[in-house]
């Protein structure tokens, strides 16, 4: 179990844009969710933020002065796993597969909804801050095939003993694999169970989240051991 806040908690939530009343539009909506939220208007402050403060969630614009927010959220992968909302005034399938393969959570295109954006923050920090239903469901603290080794308690991944980093969303997507080893989830299933949201046009968003899973697990990811394609089916974790 994760920890809010010691003070009040609640959630913090990190709002990055260079557009002052994109960020204060934000904020109060997060107050209004009960939620503790964190100002930075470009890539650099939101870093400097991150190491001073316990922040739970990030909402991240991408193109911004000093540090864009996709070279912002690579730095911030590497020590930390904790969900990254992408804002962008990009729509193009393209734009948002590279943001999710550089590690967002989730993508969302400017002007955004407010209450769309509100659910999807909700969303988010209901996976990452708990254990979720999965593991209400599963009484072992260790889910294992093979080399592979998951800790429900810590939520952490091992392959053959070494530790795996991996975004809020692959740990999410690996979890769920791997309470049914052998089982083929359809990618609409592992969307909407992961992200808790109906499964539209999601294809596209998985496979991302699949192929970087699978070149953090496997010696050689184009013939991989543990997570596999059933074309035109779905998604699986071998049973080993």
């Amino acid at each position: 179990m994760k920890n809010n806040d010691a003070s009040t908690g609640k959630s913090r939530v990190l709002v990055v844009d260079d557009d002052r009343d994109i960020v204060n539009a934000i904020c109060i909506n997060l107050e209004k969710e009960g939620y503790v939220p964190l100002r930075a208007y470009d890539g650099l402050e939101a870093l400097d933020i991150i190491q001073t403060q316990n922040v739970h969630l990030i909402i991240l614009d991408v193109m911004m002065p000093k540090l864009d927010g996709l070279s912002a959220m690579l730095k911030i992968r590497e020590d930390r796993n904790i969900p990254i909302i992408i804002l962008s005034a990009k729509s193009e399938d393209s734009d948002k597969v590279l943001g999710l393969s550089m590690g967002a959570d989730d993508y969302v295109t400017k002007p955004f909804n407010s209450m769309e954006l509100m659910a999807r923050v909700k969303s988010q920090l209901r996976r990452y801050m708990t254990l979720g239903d999965v593991h209400e469901r599963n009484s072992s603290r260790f889910l294992q095939t093979g080399g592979l080794c998951f800790d429900v308690e810590n939520r952490t991944l091992t392959v053959d003993g070494e530790p795996v980093k991996l975004t809020a969303t692959e740990t999410k997507i690996v979890e769920l694999l791997m309470c049914s080893p052998g089982r083929i989830f359809p990618a609409e299933e592992i969307y909407e169970r992961v992200w808790e949201q109906p499964a539209y046009r999601v294809e596209n968003t998985v496979m991302v989240h699949i192929r970087r899973i699978r070149e953090k697990i496997e010696i050689n990811p184009k013939e991989p051991k543990y997570l596999k394609v059933v074309w035109g089916i779905g998604y699986k974790i071998e049973k080993i």
